[in-house]
């Protein structure tokens, strides 16, 4: 089926995988690099989609597996799909809900989180239980839903109905993300597996757009996603197999700490084909991420992190981050943020934001997400045009040795 021309590059870096281009969606355009706004349950959580607008957000990632379970995804095409449903007129993306194979299996109600390299809790490594609620084959996945307990099964099929149902721009397909526990020989048999699935994916998605194309209904686009874990040959296999496969781009599965973003995520985007944007699944917690991830290849990234943080009172600076709950703030006069653009900072003092945080006014978790959500979303905007006049690497550096410690800023350098 004939598509338009989705990606295109415009300039790149030298030195680096780093480049910035247009990603083409029928809601309009993403200039890459940029970061995509967390909005899990169709919602950026205490901010409206106006405002998400207002600070520079021109994409949203939902989650088909929430999303499936509330309101459910035939409720969203009855609506017109996501984009009427939540009034967003702009680009969309859906994740699979493979990060719910993980976080409802092996690490449910264990301590263990994507990046870990030990469990937080009692068990010693990662294994099977009885109380997960979910449970991988190489149909598909058992889910017993975390809300009511009821059981559902998600197959490669399945989700690609549900993406298609909730009508964004860009899917992902069915992937199973791995314990960082898990041994090599598990990792191995769920990379193995996520290729399957997204062969699979591919199939139904295709007969899924061709249905679209008959009704003159704007075609969608499907990104597969890279998984290995931490493992430099299973992570060069993944996107070896992948680069021969004619997705539309590419997620990379799994979470890392910036010290790892400079091997696992440049041993994939060094093979992934040139010519297809890549997507870092759950990437942007912390400001080096945002450099690291773009220098290594990395075209779009989401998290949730910039508004959990707000809301609990962890705030990002251009002199970096702050507590605003610390005492030290009740009588200060400040902005957060005497450089930043934001409604919040234009309009309101720490001592303000203090004193609301302290009285749990739910004005104080707006007002920081007002704030958060704009200094990432400036930062990845930012970084994109001194890629375009070639400043980055000064930009980089001043950023840096303002946000952390020098013994910190050096080792991002």
């Amino acid at each position: 089926m004939d598509k338009p021309k989705f990606f295109s590059i415009r300039h790149k870096l030298e030195g680096t995988l780093a480049r910035t281009g247009v990603i083409n969606t029928p809601h309009g355009e993403i200039q890459t690099p940029a970061f995509i706004v967390g909005g899990t349950m169709a919602t950026v959580k205490t901010l409206m989609p106006e405002q998400v607008s207002s600070l520079g957000g021109r994409s949203i990632l939902v989650n088909a597996y929430h999303l499936m379970l509330r309101p459910g995804s035939d409720v969203i095409k009855s609506a017109g799909g996501i984009n009427n449903f939540m009034n967003w007129d702009k680009p969309t993306f859906s994740d699979s809900g493979g990060f719910q194979v993980f976080s409802l299996g092996m690490a449910y109600k264990k301590g263990i989180d994507a990046t870990s390299h030990s469990t937080k809790g009692n068990s010693s490594h990662a294994i099977h239980s009885k109380s997960q609620l979910a449970k991988v084959t190489d149909k598909g996945v058992f889910f017993r839903s975390h809300l009511d307990g009821s059981k559902l099964f998600m197959t490669p099929e399945r989700s690609m109905e549900v993406q298609h149902e909730i009508g964004a721009d860009i899917h992902m397909c069915f992937d199973e993300l791995t314990s960082p526990l898990a041994d090599k020989e598990y990792i191995k048999k769920a990379m193995d597996r996520t290729h399957k699935w997204a062969e699979r994916c591919q199939i139904r998605h295709n007969e899924l757009n061709s249905m679209h194309l008959a009704k003159n209904e704007p075609l969608q686009y499907l990104f597969g996603v890279v998984q290995g874990a931490r493992d430099e040959i299973l992570r060069k296999a993944s996107a070896s197999f992948f680069s021969g496969c004619d997705f539309d781009g590419y997620g990379i599965g799994g979470v890392f700490e910036p010290e790892e973003i400079p091997t696992t995520v440049r041993w994939v985007c060094e093979i992934l084909p040139e010519n297809k944007p890549r997507h870092l699944l759950g990437m942007g917690a912390q400001p080096a991420d945002l450099f690291l991830g773009v220098e290594y290849g990395i075209d779009t990234f989401d998290c949730v992190a910039p508004t959990r943080q707000a809301r609990n009172g962890a705030l990002f600076s251009y002199n970096g981050r702050i507590n605003i709950k610390n005492s030290k703030f009740k009588k200060d006069y400040m902005p957060i943020d005497d450089q930043c653009d934001c409604y919040t900072c234009k309009n309101y003092s720490r001592a303000y934001i203090h004193h609301l945080f302290i009285t749990n006014e739910i004005l104080g978790m707006i007002l920081a997400s007002i704030h958060n959500e704009r200094f990432v979303i400036r930062t990845v905007d930012n970084i994109r045009e001194s890629i375009n006049d070639r400043s980055y690497f000064n930009y980089k550096k001043r950023f840096l040795e303002k946000y952390y410690s020098p013994k910190k800023a050096e080792r991002y350098m």
